[in-house]
């Protein structure tokens, strides 16, 4: 075992360089004792102790010695003692049959004193409701009897409540949404940010898509994994024929279906500047990105995060391995939901897509809330410009934003094979982006991007929204000297071009700004920072963009 952790059995009490251990053999199974100022945690594991009735031990460094009747025994045997613990003695084994180690007994014929289970092994069942005595009477939190009002219940996300969920029909919607504990925030009150509702049944048994769910959702092929095989196996020639849980209105696709090339030259040239340096894109990820964190890490990050940013009790988290994007902000049961992809959280990169979806998606979408145009109707009454490309641009920008090499590869690229799909079949473009990417499996995650929502995909067709990243970016950058970053987060879910007019409207007093745009200057700095990295010039911006 390592560290300070010991697994001893069926012996007293010992000091072994100021860590008391002790031994315990009973009915119960073994009991694991860690150093108690190594912050470890005593577990028990058996059949007789449940997973609920587990409790700390909690080990002063000193045993308190009880009075206890004990018997004179040979020399070889010394006195056993009571340890004390949890505020009260206890013996060393929990039953009196029990004879304890190998040619340890009692001598002589005099009565055995009782000897007790130690009281963290104790499991008493709920309805046992006997008094206790005062002194050991768990301390009650004073809400729990009236003397003060409770708390607000707390979600799921709270330290040590972080929402576990592994499934992927979390992230749809699917089995087990049920009722959302305590009161939360309505879903309408965050528009913009994707709804998803309960699952229903459908005729394929390997999928469960929501009624109504996130258009990114809907647009995964329910059949993705058996045309991927067959891709492979056909030696990258075969083209994909992709089947959805329903299929999407014309109107929705015909809405990203035209790809552009206004900033196809800034594209390519972002990503010529990262193999310059690293030579490929799987250097670029191993370089930059670090390794692939374990769940336990990304638990930790996303509860360290929400912290910084005053979020704890107010984002649900889940994971997942089965998303197309990185990650994704939905509201699901009334609940602003993050499903993160695990095959992307790496250590470098996790907390700028933290940046991304919660600094900026979720709490732009808490302040749209208080503003007068939050709703569909009060966007139109001020005539507000379209969110995109401001909302993802900027998010976008913070994804990047605090690295040390802030390269735009992912958005650079997004860009450049949305507008060659336009144009080719699947196969043809799998072929062509293998300038930038020679893992067939990261370019296979870029073609079904770029091709989703098509079913045939030998025709030319593209799914265009992956483009509004860079377009955004580039927009943002060309105006950064003039726009009020603290004021666009203030306002919500607005474009940049309506900051001016909208500011003396806008309802400020509970607004909440990102921890790192507090600092204004510095923050123009990193975005400065970013230009340059990304080899950027800003007499081109200003040609293109007005």
């Amino acid at each position: 075992m390592e560290g300070d952790c010991a697994l001893l059995i069926g012996e007293s009490p010992q000091n072994t360089a100021g860590v008391w251990r002790w031994r315990v053999s009973s009915a119960v199974g073994v009991v694991m004792v860690l150093d108690p100022g190594g912050g470890c945690v005593d577990r028990a594991e058996g059949e007789g102790v449940a997973g609920d009735g587990r409790e700390t031990l909690e080990l002063d460094h000193q045993p308190v010695r009880t009075k206890t009747r004990t018997r004179t025994r040979t020399s070889s045997i010394n006195k056993r003692e009571t340890m004390s613990h949890n505020g009260t003695g206890s013996n060393t084994w929990a039953d009196p049959d029990c004879k304890g180690p190998a040619g340890v007994g009692p001598v002589g014929a005099g009565p055995r004193a009782e000897l007790r289970r130690p009281l963290s092994l104790e499991v008493k069942p709920a309805r046992w409701g006997g008094a206790e005595p005062e002194e050991k009477r768990v301390q009650q939190p004073p809400w729990r009897s009236g003397r003060a009002p409770c708390p607000p219940t707390r979600s799921l996300t709270s330290p040590g409540f972080m929402r576990r969920s592994e499934s992927i029909c979390a992230m749809n919607g699917g089995v087990g949404g049920g009722v959302s504990r305590g009161r939360m925030r309505p879903a309408t009150s965050l528009p913009h940010i994707a709804r998803v509702g309960r699952a229903t049944p459908l005729a394929s048994p390997s999928a469960t898509t929501p009624r109504g769910s996130c258009l990114l959702v809907a647009l995964r092929p329910i059949n993705m994994e058996q045309e991927r095989h067959a891709f492979f196996q056909s030696g990258f020639e075969y083209e994909p024929q992709f089947q959805y849980t329903s299929p999407q209105p014309s109107a929705v696709l015909d809405k990203y279906r035209e790809g552009s090339n206004l900033f196809l030259t800034q594209a390519v040239g972002i990503m010529e500047c990262v193999l310059r340096k690293f030579g490929s894109y799987e250097s670029f990820e191993e370089a930059t990105g670090g390794a692939l964190l374990p769940k336990s890490r990304v638990w930790a990050a996303a509860r360290k995060y929400l912290q910084k940013e005053g979020c704890v009790g107010e984002v649900v988290v889940c994971l997942s391995e089965e998303l197309l994007s990185q990650a994704v902000m939905m509201v699901e049961s009334c609940r602003p939901t993050l499903t993160i992809n695990l095959s992307g959280a790496r250590q470098h990169w996790l907390e700028g897509m933290l940046r991304h979806e919660i600094g900026t998606h979720y709490l732009r979408g808490v302040n749209n809330s208080l503003q007068p145009w939050s709703s569909a109707a009060g966007r139109k009454h001020f005539g507000l410009k379209p969110a995109n490309p401001t909302e993802e641009g900027l998010a976008s920008l913070h994804s990047v934003l605090l690295r040390k090499q802030p390269y735009l590869w992912r958005a650079a690229l997004l860009y450049y094979t949305v507008y060659y799909a336009a144009h080719m079949s699947f196969s043809q473009l799998f072929s062509h982006i293998a300038r930038f990417v020679k893992d067939p499996a990261v370019r296979w995650e870029y073609c079904i991007r770029a091709k989703r929502g098509q079913t045939d995909t030998f025709q030319p067709g593209c799914f265009s929204k992956d483009q509004v990243y860079l377009d955004g970016i580039l927009r943002i950058l060309r105006h950064r000297r003039d726009i009020d970053f603290k004021m666009l987060a203030s306002l919500g879910k607005v474009s940049y071009e309506d900051v001016e007019r909208l500011r003396h409207l806008a309802v400020l007093h509970k607004t909440r700004i990102p921890h790192f745009m507090q600092d204004q200057e510095r923050y123009l700095q990193h975005l400065d920072h970013i230009v340059t990295v990304n080899e950027l010039d800003d007499s081109q911006l200003r040609e293109l963009i007005p």
